[in-house]
């Protein structure tokens, strides 16, 4: 009765959700971005708030704030998409990042939200042209590029890369729309090739396009600043030359072998590392002319504010890397005035093997007194055959690829794990037949499942999970959150594949490591001298039913949106006893000692009567094939030796096996061929006789 009401219950709360939009609204978004930024007016066709700070008298957008639940809704570890508010830089780099609001388990009463706050502050100053990956805690301070990697969170290795995941999707969303440019360059390195060197002039460099120069004369001004109401300051004759610049990408040997001279290049090259980029500015204008980008006012080592170089619509940061200007060795015909390396980290996404260029501006003002600045630009765009780089994607495909490569090893050991399993279980005349052995057996990997699936892997399955495809199902239709938990998916697999030829028993008594932490504290209660404690039949029966209404509420509550869902979800102790390693609030943690305690005295008890996964198990473990404990005609009438033995309460009077309630731990298996064990064998023994088992369900 009791089940036929959860599972009618769960009928009730399975209406179709609509998906989740951002919470914030101008108020909202004002109270994250206070002044003296403004928030500007919401994008019509785009979810993002345009944040504008005040410049020369002017408003220039400071960032783009917008929601990732709007622009990618991606479900985390409990099916439901994180919120997180991004203030994205003109340049493409992350102002900030805030979560709004999630349902990792994790961190909800678990680790508590200020690990998750740390992680997600790690992105200000990082590139959203970067494949930013979620390494192992304390990745960077071991060696890793700070800026490509953040910081991973021990236990919440799922949860974080979906986080990752998130903030980079949405940016390149906005990326795309805001700052005209997109993904193809992200995780992408150009390196241009090293063996490939001819020695070229200036003039066959200049011929080729592989050097450009970019003149300005008094008459490009003249023209540029016309109808702005600047007066023309330029002297001398409209030809006359106000700025002459040569600029060249220096990577390439043909270009930066013949520009700088072997010694000079090669150094250059071991300071800019691999992956980054170099570009030359050279001036052959009037030298102390105060339209010189590069003249007596540059600053050495700075970024310079008269000189950008873009691609794709997009201002690339470039830094002057304050290079000796001495005994240059420069090549022959380049002028001998100032000039400058430029320096592109990788972060910046720069792709020299595509068009990009160089601009130089040019400001004047107007009025007097509240003189205004007016400002306009001049351009030289560089195209370089891309047979001069070569072109890879280290970080190639999705991002739930990653885990499954940073943890091959905890595969490869559960893998071997269950290769060993499926053959001990299968054979059961062969280890299982043997009494001693498989009992050392089974204790082994019960402790393996326990410290390494556990505690090692954090692979313990969960009612999450289900809550998780539930809100999956009914609101996001992403069931993408799956992958990237590697190690409990291959086990999720596993258990469902095994639901199919023995039920629920395989995960529950083998692989569950929370159900191999009470069998392990159950050991204890014999030099404890502490006695089984009997529950009666029907009380028992009503218990049992007991974990179905709890399957029902949970599942329910996660169908009707309820945050109720995670609440109850933690009538599971593994978050506290696996996931947490029992540090964490004292109530969790009495609850869990508690049902360990409980454990002492009724066996397994949470397992029988409260676990709602394994209510869920038991439930699809209906599509079970097989009845895989062979049975005698005996069992049950007159022998009661299996039920009796059996601790789980999983074999009727009748002989009959509960395959929902049993835990595959074999023993009555060992019994029943074990001729000295086996009742009826001893009898037919002593008849001269031979029992044979049949696997059949006794009645």
């Amino acid at each position: 009765m009791l089940l036929r009401a959860a599972l009618l219950l769960l009928a009730l709360l399975l209406p179709t959700l609509p998906a989740r939009a951002g919470q914030l609204d101008r108020a909202g978004v004002e109270r994250h971005f206070p002044p003296p930024l403004v928030v500007g007016e919401k994008d019509d066709r785009l979810p993002v708030w345009p944040i504008l700070k005040q410049q020369a008298g002017s408003y220039e957008v400071f960032a783009y704030a917008f929601e990732s639940v709007d622009l990618a809704p991606i479900p985390g570890f409990g099916g439901t998409p994180p919120d997180l508010l991004i203030a994205l830089a003109p340049d493409g780099t992350f102002r900030d990042v805030t979560v709004l609001s999630h349902h990792e388990p994790v961190f909800l009463e678990g680790l508590g939200p200020e690990p998750l706050f740390a992680f997600v502050e790690q992105y200000a100053g990082l590139s959203a042209r970067q494949a930013i990956r979620v390494g192992r805690p304390n990745a960077r301070a071991a060696g890793a590029a700070p800026q490509t990697t953040v910081d991973g969170i021990s236990m919440a290795t799922a949860s974080t890369r979906v986080i990752n995941q998130s903030i980079l999707a949405s940016a390149l969303a906005v990326a795309r729309a805001k700052l005209g440019f997109g993904a193809a360059n992200v995780g992408l390195k150009v390196e241009a090739k090293p063996d490939l060197y001819e020695p070229l002039s200036l003039a066959d460099l200049l011929a080729r396009g592989w050097v450009r120069r970019l003149t300005v004369t008094n008459a490009d001004a003249a023209a540029a600043f016309r109808g702005t109401g600047v007066a023309d300051p330029s002297e001398g004759p409209a030809g006359a030359v106000l700025t002459d610049l040569y600029v060249a990408a220096l990577d390439p040997p043909s270009i930066g072998r013949n520009l700088l001279g072997p010694s000079r290049y090669d150094a250059l090259m071991r300071e800019l590392g691999p992956g980054n980029h170099a570009v030359m500015v050279v001036s052959a204008g009037p030298e102390d002319a105060p339209e010189n980008p590069v003249g007596d006012r540059f600053v050495l080592g700075a970024v310079p504010d008269r000189l950008a170089i873009g691609q794709g619509g997009l201002i690339v940061n470039a830094r002057d890397m304050a290079v000796e200007r001495r005994e240059a060795g420069l090549a022959e015909g380049l002028p001998p005035g100032p000039w400058t390396v430029l320096r592109i980290d990788q972060a910046a996404g720069f792709d020299p093997s595509a068009p990009w260029a160089l601009t130089e501006t040019i400001v004047r003002e107007r009025g007097q007194i509240l003189s205004e600045k007016i400002a306009r630009t001049f351009t030289v765009e560089t195209a370089l055959p891309a047979d001069l780089f070569t072109r890879s994607r280290p970080d190639d495909g999705p991002s739930w690829t990653d885990p499954w490569r940073a943890r091959a090893p905890e595969l490869a050991l559960i893998g071997l794990m269950l290769a060993v399993l499926v053959p001990v279980l299968s054979r059961q005349r062969g280890l299982v037949a043997d009494g001693r052995r498989f009992a050392l057996f089974r204790l082994g990997f019960l402790a393996l499942t326990l410290g390494f699936v556990g505690w090692f892997a954090q692979a313990q399955l969960s009612i999450v999970t289900l809550v998780g495809l539930v809100r999956a199902a009914t609101a996001t239709h992403d069931l993408a959150f799956l992958l990237y938990d590697p190690p409990s998916l291959v086990l999720w697999a596993f258990a469902l594949a095994a639901l199919v030829a023995w039920g629920r028993g395989t995960f529950c008594g083998w692989l569950c490591p929370f159900g191999a932490l009470e069998e392990l504290v159950a050991l204890l209660a014999r030099p404890l001298r502490i006695r089984p404690v009997a529950v009666p039949p029907g009380l028992d029966r009503a218990l049992r039913s007991l974990k179905y209404v709890v399957l029902a509420g949970i599942l329910g509550a996660a169908a009707a949106g309820s945050p109720l869902a995670d609440t109850v979800s933690e009538v599971e102790p593994f978050k506290t006893a696996i996931t947490l390693y029992f540090v964490r609030a004292w109530p969790f943690v009495a609850y869990a000692a508690g049902l360990l305690v409980l454990n002492l005295f009724v066996f397994k008890g949470f397992c029988r009567y409260l676990c709602p996964l394994g209510a869920a198990l038991a439930l699809l473990g209906r599509v079970r094939v097989l009845d895989w404990i062979p049975r005698r005609a005996e069992c049950g009438a007159p022998c009661q030796l299996c039920k009796v033995r059996c601790r789980y309460g999983a074999i009727a009077p009748s002989g009959r096996v509960d395959y929902a309630e049993c835990f595959q731990c074999m023993e009555c298996v060992t019994i029943i061929h074990d001729p000295g064990q086996c009742v009826p064998q001893v009898v037919a023994r002593k008849r001269g006789r031979r029992a044979a088992p049949r696997p059949v369900i006794v009645g």
